[in-house]
């Protein structure tokens, strides 16, 4: 009879382990989020990219009514740079969404502004989602609910994924928390990422509004080609 005893609190102390295994802590995962947020900052000195910006008008995404494709430099302490590399379709569109839309990327990315943009627990709200690990774009990752502490185009409230490892960003989507514009209606945003020389990056990007003025539009951004400038392990 004790034997039996001994068993039966065994298994459900390891049942209960084992539950504790599958809910990770929720402190621990947001600590970790911002563990790999600072290990990019610390270690990529800047990046160059090809980028490939699409825009539609209307439900169906068959025929972009303008195509610029850009290629991208970044650099730690001074921001971003473009240079077009080639562009089609409506050059009204060209002029006053994607040109516009990389003016702001410019402007986001300066010392003192980009800091904000990133998915931290100083710029966000962040909550465990539960249900334990989801498969994300081929990788084990964590749901987190977040809500942006200040209200700006580019801040998302949503869904932020995480790898269930090591806690960089696979997945983001929701709504901006302001419109990017007067004319502009609310803004769904989804943007996609793959870890390149260890640290995640954009790969799509995808960005809808429905407005009065505009209609129905989306945004869709493809990265590719990129070369990572990292600083020396210290």
């Amino acid at each position: 009879m004790i034997r039996h005893l001994g068993t039966f609190i065994t298994l459900i102390v390891a049942g209960i382990v084992c539950l504790a295994a599958q809910e990770p802590d929720a402190a621990q995962v947001v600590r970790g989020i911002d563990l790999a947020v600072q290990a990019r900052v610390e270690n990529v000195a800047g990046f160059t990219d090809v980028e490939h910006y699409a825009v539609y008008r209307g439900t169906k995404e068959i025929h972009p009514a303008a195509e610029m494709t850009v290629r991208t430099t970044y650099h730690k302490g001074v921001g971003k740079s473009y240079e077009v590399l080639s562009q089609s379709g409506s050059a009204l569109i060209r002029k006053f969404g994607l040109l516009p839309l990389l003016d702001n990327e410019k402007t986001i990315n300066l010392p003192g502004n980009v800091e904000r943009s990133w998915f931290t627990s100083a710029n966000y709200e962040m909550s465990l989602e539960p249900g334990g690990i989801q498969f994300i774009n081929g990788r084990n990752c964590l749901a987190l609910k977040i809500t942006p502490k200040r209200k700006a185009p580019n801040a998302i409230a949503g869904t932020l994924w995480v790898d269930a490892k090591d806690y960089s960003i696979v997945q983001i989507d929701g709504v901006a928390s302001q419109n990017p514009s007067l004319l502009a209606g609310t803004t769904h945003m989804m943007r996609q990422y793959a870890n390149v020389k260890g640290y995640p990056m954009s790969t799509h990007a995808r960005a809808e509004s429905n407005s009065a003025f505009f209609g129905e539009t989306v945004v869709t951004i493809e990265y590719g080609d990129y070369e990572l400038q990292l600083l020396p392990a210290r």
